[in-house]
């Protein structure tokens, strides 16, 4: 048979390429990171093997697809409105700047919208680059009110509650709880990261360590300490991948498929 389409797509952190049929009806993937392929319809194994020849290197292994985890049933059975896995880096920002429109001139002071939701881009898309590493991120967070967790981590090496400061180019001060940047009025932004990590504990009942991500920093005086939070340049993210010997890859998943769900924050 020929006229077998490969296509390739991302879903859930992981590469696939997808065998389909002319009329569209899938046949088969291929997962990248596994080395398998899953067959939907064993008569067409001969001619998906020739499909994925130009695209596949070393030996795989052909098989049904396999068993779904707890985590995936979950995930299946999670209403779109309630799957936080689709929001974007600063997603509220993005609404935000959305329903705005056009911004009007301003004579004294420049929005600082569109350079936070830039910040939160760049720490996002740096801390999504960590999947090849077994981490699975969320973004922007709902809580009660109108809080929002920028970031949720969840990998080999714990939980991590990211919290991002824009800089783009200022020198960042640290007095334990406040934070400035540049010349603007010191924020008690260790002490709002701390917060955030107390209810993403309870909201998951496991351990949650808290993170502050400076993006752009043209400089920034660190004292020693504090002891619990890990404060990283943006351009320190991809050293969380060498975290681990926390999580089991089971143990994410589960709380992945728990964290996902927008409902398990609303008494956080």
């Amino acid at each position: 048979m020929t006229g077998l389409r490969v296509t390739p797509t991302r879903l859930h952190g992981r590469d696939r390429l997808h065998v389909s049929l002319p009329d569209g009806r899938s046949v088969a993937w291929y997962d990248r990171q596994s080395g398998r392929v899953s067959l939907l319809y064993d008569a067409y194994e001969d001619d998906v093997r020739t499909a994925l020849a130009p695209y596949v290197t070393g030996t795989v292994t052909v098989g049904p697809p396999p068993v779904p985890t707890p985590a995936d049933l979950a995930r299946l059975s999670l209403h779109p409105d309630d799957d936080l896995a689709p929001n974007r880096p600063g997603e509220a920002l993005h609404l935000a700047l959305d329903r705005a429109g056009r911004p009007a001139p301003r004579l004294f002071r420049r929005d600082p919208r569109p350079a936070e939701l830039a910040a939160h881009q760049r720490v996002g898309d740096a801390l999504d680059r960590l999947d090849g590493a077994g981490w699975r991120v969320l973004h922007s967070v709902p809580l009660p009110g109108a809080a929002r967790i920028d970031h949720l981590a969840i990998g080999p090496g714990g939980v991590l509650v990211v919290r991002t400061v824009a800089a783009r180019g200022h020198r960042v001060r640290f007095a334990d709880p406040l934070v400035a940047v540049g010349r603007a009025e010191p924020l008690p932004r260790l002490r709002w990261l701390r917060r955030d990590a107390e209810r993403a504990a309870h909201a998951l009942a496991t351990a949650v360590h808290p993170v502050l991500a400076v993006a752009e920093a043209a400089r920034w005086d660190l004292p020693p300490g504090p002891p619990d939070v890990r404060v990283l340049r943006d351009g320190e993210i991809p050293s969380l991948a060498a975290l681990g010997g926390v999580l089991k890859p089971v143990d994410i998943d589960a709380l992945y498929a728990t964290a996902r769900d927008r409902r398990t924050w609303l008494a956080a």
